[in-house]
């Protein structure tokens, strides 16, 4: 990306601040390895992020909660990696996130949150390791 947008600085940002600038970091480097995936989180960061996360009406706790369950609704568990990781490090507490997927459980079906809570398990064990080391 050459000249980048106001909407892309802002997605910037608002991905750094979602992540955390070690992660956001590390993550970048991943995706410059390949000009493909670099393509696309240029265009995610300026319509997703600068476009969407950065509108007012919302904060980004409530959207992170937001994405949490429309991942595990559809079964999309590398995002919902992603999603728990931002809910976590916006507020949400891993109960109250436990709680919001037992109470889908009843409207999407327990076979499908049953896997969204392992995918949970794992992200809450891998965080509460990485605070662990500081």
């Amino acid at each position: 990306m050459t000249e980048k947008s106001d909407l892309y600085k802002k997605g910037e940002a608002v991905r750094r601040k979602l992540r955390g600038d070690a992660e956001y970091e590390k993550n970048m480097k991943e995706y410059a390895a390949d000009p493909h995936t670099l393509k696309f989180i240029e265009l995610a960061t300026e319509t997703v992020f600068g476009a969407l996360w950065a509108r007012p009406a919302l904060g980004h706790k409530l959207r992170a909660l937001i994405c949490v369950i429309t991942d595990a609704t559809m079964g999309r568990h590398d995002e919902l990696d992603i999603h728990l990781r931002f809910a976590l490090k916006e507020g949400w507490t891993e109960d109250e996130l436990i709680e919001v997927l037992l109470h889908m459980s009843g409207y999407v079906g327990v076979p499908l949150i049953r896997e969204a809570i392992y995918c949970a398990k794992d992200v809450f064990a891998d965080e509460r390791a990485k605070k662990a080391k500081g």
